[in-house]
């Protein structure tokens, strides 16, 4: 009873899109419809990356579209990856590394919602990212 009691809080809702070897072109835009369980849900909304050692930059730009408490709100954000040495800031086993990064601190999601995320770097095709993900973690501290 007292170690659930420690637990930070509850993912309701995670989805994660596989971005092909062929890379992630600039114009490829991924799609997650966010299932909560209640109809509205209060929470913190966060994107998570994951990548290989083969990702050539220290830093990922990409723009979130996002419903938040009945607005549609368009963000960038520039997710650091690596410091000035080249040293990647997120954890993994192997050459793989994941890196979460907060959207939105403050969210109210409806069901059903959509969250769309697109790489905005200077290049087309960005090659060593492997997945990108959106979680949902409520504030609902009861279940």
């Amino acid at each position: 009873m007292c170690l659930g009691s420690c637990v930070p809080g509850h993912n309701d809702y995670s989805e994660f899109k596989n971005i092909p070897i062929e890379g992630w072109c600039y114009n490829d835009t991924l799609e997650f419809t966010q299932e909560v369980p209640d109809t509205i849900a209060d929470g913190m909304l966060t994107l998570a990356v994951r990548h290989s050692n083969s990702y050539l930059y220290s830093n990922l730009w990409v723009e979130a579209c996002y419903e938040n408490n009945g607005q549609q709100i368009v963000d960038t954000l520039n997710i650091v990856l690596a410091d000035v040495y080249g040293r990647w800031y997120g954890h993994g086993l192997g050459t793989g590394y994941q890196l979460l990064d907060t959207i939105s601190p403050v969210c109210r999601v409806k069901s059903g919602s959509k969250v769309k995320v697109r790489h905005i770097m200077r290049v087309d095709t960005l090659y060593g990212v492997e997945q990108v993900g959106i979680l949902f973690f409520s504030n609902d501290k009861k279940k």
